[in-house]
């Protein structure tokens, strides 16, 4: 008795011991996630603080140094009423898993620089601009939606059975309705690959498409001279028009 007393409190001692053993190597491994995702965090933060310009743009990743760390940056604009001045904020962020399964972040944010007032009203009207491009095309109801497409509510929700994406909210993407509108409600697997399946995307696609048009405005070649300086230099009616017409020619 006195042999399997002792044997039991000895299997009692030594089980307390290992799970406090295992805790303290979860908490030395959480810590060791810690500092590789505060030290991924700090490189981006130093990197985008030695950048000569930015612009409001949000990048993520995986760290090539501790593949088991993802960051993400993010340059935004902050408005403070009280002063009616507007801020250039940088966060740098970096994602780990603990040992429990459970996911923690490591975020280092930095007030970048003040914009002047004729940045402020630029980065205003480009941020009024996108929600209204992105307002047009996205829809809110199912209602609407029924509308635009020319169908009833039911064959909307018999799309979205039939694999339609909606947005994050449950809006409604145009295109994908046009997707659905064009073959009847029933696309190939290719025309339905090629649908939005989210907000960012359409933001993304948004900003595309002002680039592109940017870039075409700037490419377009300035015309050199006036109709009456062309007239001037002896040039006839049919020839201006004609050049006129090849130079604001896409």
């Amino acid at each position: 008795m006195e042999m399997v007393t002792s044997l039991i409190i000895l299997g009692l001692i030594c089980s307390s011991v290992l799970v406090v053993i295992n805790r303290c190597i979860a908490s030395a491994a959480d810590s060791t996630l810690r500092m590789q995702a505060f030290e991924v965090a700090r490189e981006n933060m130093e990197k985008l603080l030695a950048s000569d310009s930015v612009s409001r743009d949000v990048k993520f990743g995986t760290s090539d140094k501790y593949p088991e760390i993802k960051w993400q940056n993010t340059i935004e604009t902050f408005y403070e009423p009280i002063t009616v001045r507007m801020w250039i904020k940088g966060t740098c962020s970096a994602e780990y898993t603990d040992t429990e399964g459970e996911l923690q972040k490591v975020e280092l944010t930095h007030w970048l620089t003040d914009v002047t007032k004729q940045q402020m009203l630029e980065i205003l009207k480009e941020q009024q601009t996108e929600q209204e491009q992105l307002a047009f095309l996205v829809i809110g109801t199912v209602e609407e939606a029924a509308e635009y497409a020319g169908v009833d509510v039911e064959t909307i929700e018999q799309w979205v059975d039939n694999g339609m994406l909606t947005t994050e909210d449950g809006s409604f993407v145009k295109d994908n309705l046009d997707i659905y509108k064009d073959s009847g409600g029933n696309p190939t697997p290719e025309a339905k690959s090629q649908q939005v399946e989210s907000v960012d995307e359409l933001e993304e696609m948004t900003e595309q498409e002002t680039a592109e048009s940017k870039t075409d405005e700037e490419s377009k070649p300035e015309i050199p001279f006036t109709r009456e300086e062309l007239k001037e230099k002896g040039f006839s009616e049919s020839m201006i028009d004609l050049i006129f017409q090849l130079l604001n020619s896409d």
